[in-house]
């Protein structure tokens, strides 16, 4: 079983000259219930698709299982994902030696809304935390990609 554990932060200074790659993510959900959401991804020109368990207590540690899948039916499952399609960018920016933040800026419904995520070995891994690096919400439900679905950013 595989296992996410990653932190969430808002994002509050200018982080784009620090990535050394970025990239366009469309994605839906076929399920958004917390204890298991099926997420529909096209990254590039490659589909995926990833089921997420719940979250623990603390919100960093989830079971996560992910495969590419062909980009044609990437595509079409997209067409049967709920509630609107997400859109961002995401922009892949160093931490310390292994470690990488990616910053996900949104477009759409969630436009002005921008997070960085942080996936660790483990709940107690260290990290330079850079000055654009805002806000802790880790565990913060409304902040997940599959509630920004139901209740985009432009409407809280």
């Amino acid at each position: 079983m595989a296992k996410e554990i990653e932190r969430k932060f808002l994002v509050k200074g200018d982080f784009k000259k620090h990535a050394i790659k970025s990239y366009k993510i469309s994605q839906g959900f076929l399920s958004t219930v917390p204890e298991r959401t099926v997420r529909i991804r096209i990254r590039n020109n490659q589909g995926f698709i990833t089921i997420k368990g719940i979250s623990n207590a603390s919100g960093t540690t989830r079971f996560e299982w992910e495969n590419e899948i062909p980009l044609n039916e990437a595509e079409n499952l997209l067409m049967l994902c709920e509630s609107a399609i997400i859109e961002k960018i995401r922009y892949i920016i160093p931490a310390n030696s292994s470690l990488y933040f990616e910053v996900d800026e949104f477009f759409g419904e969630n436009e002005g809304l921008i997070i960085a995520e942080i996936e660790l070995p483990s709940e107690n891994t260290k990290f330079t935390k850079p000055r654009w690096l805002g806000k802790e919400v880790t565990g913060q439900i409304k902040y997940y990609n599959a509630m920004l679905v139901k209740k985009p950013f432009k409407k809280w």
